[in-house]
């Protein structure tokens, strides 16, 4: 996935001065023939970010917040498989979202009437399905046909992305509490943010997606409309920073269609089930998008 030649076997060589810490080549077929990407031994802490950055940008490398989860599980058992994961530009992003969108949506949304719970009381969406309300676009009996992009928001970025991107990992690299088992900074060799998953073989969406490269064409087209960068990865978890998110429900909706398509988990399985509460909650005015699959 680099375009320069990896330096992780010899970062020295590469004019890097790291802190202690560990090469990955561990990946679900046995070591991989070169380092899959470096991570500190201790705590991420929010003032390395730029140095990496500014550090490893110049021989092909990119920083990335890594977290072992709750389950204490850090890169080396990731179950990382770079040979399943194609190149991400040969993947049209809006092609991959309209499949998914087929596959995911029409069974899910399109199921959206209020279910009897427990209690035998109507509407407490004890169904597990996402509700569609009104304004989703998605219809009322139906997903209906895949909705299309969503349009590049009107309003300007109020920061360059990479100093957006440096404040999303601020809070999360000062808030150990919020991280069980803690977060460390790696460097991956990609070029660009929205490839790191692909660059590793990360099979965190392994359930949604065998190739994550489909995955990380999305992801492209988020840096190029919304200025958002990969800067947070665990076992099965992203954290994208967004430099400039939407600033209208319409922009809003418009975009959690997208996610919905991306990571059907984020609504599926996460109250209450709809898209324009998620469009309201985790879309509009957020700086950062949190994804997580099952």
């Amino acid at each position: 996935m680099a375009t320069l030649p990896n330096p992780l076997p010899d970062p020295a060589a590469a004019g890097l001065d790291l802190p202690p810490g560990s090469l990955v080549d561990a990946t679900l077929d046995g070591p991989w023939h070169e380092p899959l990407l470096w991570y500190a031994d201790g705590a991420a802490d929010q003032g390395d970010w730029a140095g990496l950055r500014a550090a490893g940008r110049r021989v092909g490398l990119l920083p990335v917040l890594v977290t072992g989860g709750q389950r204490d599980q850090w890169p080396e058992a990731w179950d990382l498989s770079p040979d399943s994961a194609s190149y991400p530009g040969d993947h049209d992003p809006e092609e991959v979202l309209a499949g998914y969108w087929t596959d995911y949506a029409d069974d899910e949304l399109g199921d959206a009437a209020p279910a009897d719970g427990a209690n035998g009381e109507p509407g407490d969406g004890a169904s597990g399905k996402p509700e569609t309300g009104s304004g989703s676009g998605t219809g009322s009996g139906s997903a209906g046909a895949w909705p299309g992009l969503a349009p590049v928001p009107a309003r300007e970025a109020a920061e360059d992305p990479d100093t957006a991107a440096a404040g999303i990992v601020a809070v999360v690299a000062d808030d150990a509490d919020l991280w069980l088992g803690g977060t460390r900074m790696a460097l991956v060799p990609a070029r660009r943010s929205a490839d790191i998953p692909a660059a590793i073989g990360w099979t965190g969406a392994v359930n949604h997606e065998n190739d994550v490269a489909r995955l990380c064409a999305v992801l492209r087209s988020w840096e190029d409309r919304y200025d958002a960068r990969v800067v947070v990865l665990g076992f099965d978890t992203m954290i994208v920073s967004v430099g400039r998110p939407p600033a209208t429900m319409e922009e809003a909706r418009a975009l959690a269609a997208e996610h919905y398509a991306f990571c059907p988990d984020n609504i599926d399985q996460s109250p209450p089930y709809d898209l324009d509460a998620y469009a309201e909650k985790a879309v509009l005015d957020q700086d950062a998008w949190s994804f997580w699959w099952d």
